[in-house]
């Protein structure tokens, strides 16, 4: 059996989309990511989707994780998916959570985003489907 090992941690760019000021549970999923062995890059609130993409470039991350209360995850997921494929990196897998009703995760998913975490996920099988994500 010939199966490529991953020897670098996960590295994962976690960011506040927009003018929602809520960070506390984009702070214990950065604190939960680092305890399950990620790399994290906390770029904190009202951040825009180009600098979210810009800092992944540069960062070479392997996850972009979006910390949506606001509603708008619909709108922000897609925007941010178009300008991942623009800048020709749409490897980088995509993971959101937060306020996300049922209904919308398939049409996340659909869009490409590889990862929904609603409100109250368990945050170990976030991690573990995040580094599931990666390989």
């Amino acid at each position: 059996m010939n199966e490529t090992v991953r020897v670098s941690p996960v590295k994962v760019l976690l960011a506040k989309p927009g003018l929602d000021g809520h960070d506390r549970g984009a702070k214990v999923v950065a604190i939960a990511m680092k305890e399950a062995g990620m790399e994290v890059v906390y770029m904190g609130l009202h951040q825009t989707l180009e600098a979210i993409v810009a800092a992944a470039v540069q960062e070479d991350v392997d996850v972009i994780g979006l910390s949506i209360l606001s509603g708008g995850h619909l709108p922000i997921c897609r925007r941010l998916m178009e300008l991942l494929a623009a800048e020709g990196v749409d490897d980088i897998a995509v993971a959101v959570g937060g306020v996300i009703p049922k209904r919308d995760v398939a049409v996340l998913q659909e869009m490409g985003v590889k990862g929904v975490f609603p409100g109250g996920a368990d945050l170990h099988k976030m991690t573990d489907a995040i580094k599931a994500l990666v390989g």
